[in-house]
């Protein structure tokens, strides 16, 4: 018995499979753009939590963000855009998580020092009105 093989007889068959093919490979082969909008966000992410004293406050999530962010410039460098990007958008979270622990810490803090002078001054109404 012989096989029939449609691609090899028809021509409108075999010109749709190499258009398939040639449109599979140019998609596979596009590149992915650079993520230079988020490797922007991220370094401004990074800037915000050192200067909200992340340094002091909350040291390793923003260690965690430079380190990431060190990385994804390095991958941007060597046109990994989406290795690049997946580190970008992991340091933007860690810088994130830095800035708000920053804040939070902060505001702990001067709570603290407010109950501290809420103590003090019931302590001298006390002495003055005795």
């Amino acid at each position: 018995m012989k096989k029939f093989n449609y691609l090899r007889t028809n021509p409108m068959l075999r010109g749709i499979g190499i258009s398939a093919t040639a449109a599979l490979f140019i998609a596979a082969c596009a590149s992915v753009p650079p993520p230079v909008e988020q490797m922007a966000v991220s370094k401004a992410a990074v800037g915000s939590a050192t200067s909200a004293g992340s340094n002091e406050f909350a040291p390793l999530p923003l260690k965690s963000a430079m380190d990431k962010m060190d990385a994804a410039e390095r991958a941007m460098s060597e046109k990994e855009y989406v290795l690049a990007r997946q580190l970008a958008e992991q340091a933007q979270v860690d810088a994130q998580l830095a800035a708000a622990t920053s804040r939070s810490a902060k505001a702990q803090k001067a709570a603290s020092a407010l109950q501290e002078d809420n103590v003090i001054l019931r302590q001298e109404i006390d002495r003055s009105t005795k």
